[in-house]
């Protein structure tokens, strides 16, 4: 192992640690990079990610050199960083952070994993000149590390819902403020349908900043997979009624970046959504010539959406494979999953903090009696026990999802 690589490693132990300020000293003695790119910032409880996904395929089709930034990684740690498409190059990866070790050693600095990728992200972007990057937040948003944006291009809050209380508050207009933190003066925000409590939260933020605000409501009506648009249609390649409305959250900043002179020919936009990718969210694969769904529902809101797909697709009845982060609302996760006639293997996460699967059985029996639940060592061992009629579906966690795309072979990304 190289010093860089356990430079990298030790990083880890870092955790996460909310501020802006270890990020901005970092920046300045990299050059101040983040003010050399323009930037689409994101955020939201669920959703962030696929809006991030459609934002950056159309602004490559449109032509433009597109940086995105998203977080976790499925499989390689490269993939969070793109640029039409691309994940850097490892040799790219390595010697940025070489640099960035550098600057940390220089100054003595104490940074975490999540801050040394995202200055990392900077310069790389700011080194290939990327004409537009798509920016998505790691944690909350005033706090996260990407909140260096000082002139985003549009401000982008997808949904407010109940996740990583401990670090951003109890409630949803505690969850609003600190996604809110956002918000730059004068920049417009486009903001997805969010609780009353959030909405009023977000809006007077808005008011108070000055910032133009589009509030995107779900789609009156629509069939398949087309998207009606101010008169336009859309192919919609992601599955979930959700992803129409995550669509358009997308049209709409692409509206935003119309206003401001960008070129953005409908025929490309329409290609650019219709080819969008989004892996391991609503995912089939193929293991063992069985076909898996996958999806990274990993809070109540996330596991809801994922329950009205499976009963749209009347795929019932189902045997979950779950595995679930500490961190995590396990109750409220598996009120919205189970159902009496369905049946669940819970399985550990390793390398993470994880509810023990065991527990895990117990609270499953409690909260749907009619449930049979298991403890699997691993993902291979539940998956043996599915049985015929019944659909097999990995969730819980990301990670779970990467380990899964990982060992199957399959790509995490497609380009």
């Amino acid at each position: 192992m190289t010093d860089v690589q356990t430079f990298f490693q030790q990083l880890q132990r870092f955790g996460i640690t909310l501020g802006l300020e270890r990020i901005q000293q970092l920046l300045s003695h990299l050059g101040q990079p983040h003010q050399k790119v323009p930037a689409i910032h994101v955020t939201g409880t669920n959703g962030k990610g696929s809006v991030c996904a459609y934002l950056a395929h159309v602004l490559t089709a449109c032509g433009y050199r597109t940086g995105l930034y998203i977080s976790p990684h499925l499989v390689h740690y490269q993939e969070r960083i793109q640029i039409n498409g691309k994940p850097i190059l490892e040799t790219d990866w390595w010697q940025i952070l070489s640099q960035i070790k550098q600057v940390v050693e220089t100054y003595h600095l104490a940074i975490t994993e999540f801050e040394a990728i995202t200055a990392l992200m900077w310069v790389y972007f700011a080194e290939q000149q990327v004409d537009i990057a798509v920016i998505e937040v790691g944690l909350g948003g005033r706090l996260d590390a990407t909140n260096v944006i000082e002139n985003p291009l549009v401000t982008v809050i997808t949904s407010i819902g109940l996740d990583h209380q401990d670090r951003l508050g109890p409630t949803v207009a505690d969850i609003a403020w600190e996604k809110a933190g956002i918000l730059k003066p004068y920049r417009p925000l486009v903001r997805g349908p969010v609780p009353p409590d959030a909405a009023a939260v977000i809006d007077h933020r808005a008011r108070e900043l000055h910032c133009p605000l589009v509030v995107v409501e779900p789609p009156a009506s629509s069939s398949g997979n087309i998207l009606s648009f101010q008169g336009d249609d859309y192919s919609i390649p992601l599955l979930g009624e959700h992803q129409k409305l995550n669509a358009m959250i997308a049209l709409e900043v692409v509206n935003q970046l119309r206003q401001q002179g960008w070129c953005l020919p409908v025929a490309k936009v329409q290609w650019g959504i219709a080819h969008t990718r989004w892996p391991g969210r609503l995912q089939w694969v193929d293991w063992q010539g069985r076909q898996i769904l996958l999806d990274g529902a990993h809070n109540p809101e996330g596991a809801a959406t994922l329950r009205r797909y499976i009963d749209q697709e009347h795929l019932a009845p189902v045997h979950w494979v779950i595995g679930l982060l500490t961190s995590k609302d396990a109750n409220a996760i598996l009120a919205a999953l189970l159902r009496p006639k369905d049946r669940v293997s819970f399985v550990p996460i390793p390398g993470h903090r994880y509810h023990e699967p065991a527990i895990l059985c117990d609270l499953s029996q409690q909260i749907c009696p009619g449930v049979t639940a298991q403890a699997s060592d691993a993902i291979q061992d539940a998956l043996a026990r599915v049985t015929v009629g019944y659909t097999p579906v990995i969730c819980g966690s990301l990670y779970l999802i990467g380990q899964v795309l990982k060992d199957i072979g399959s790509p995490s990304f497609q380009r």
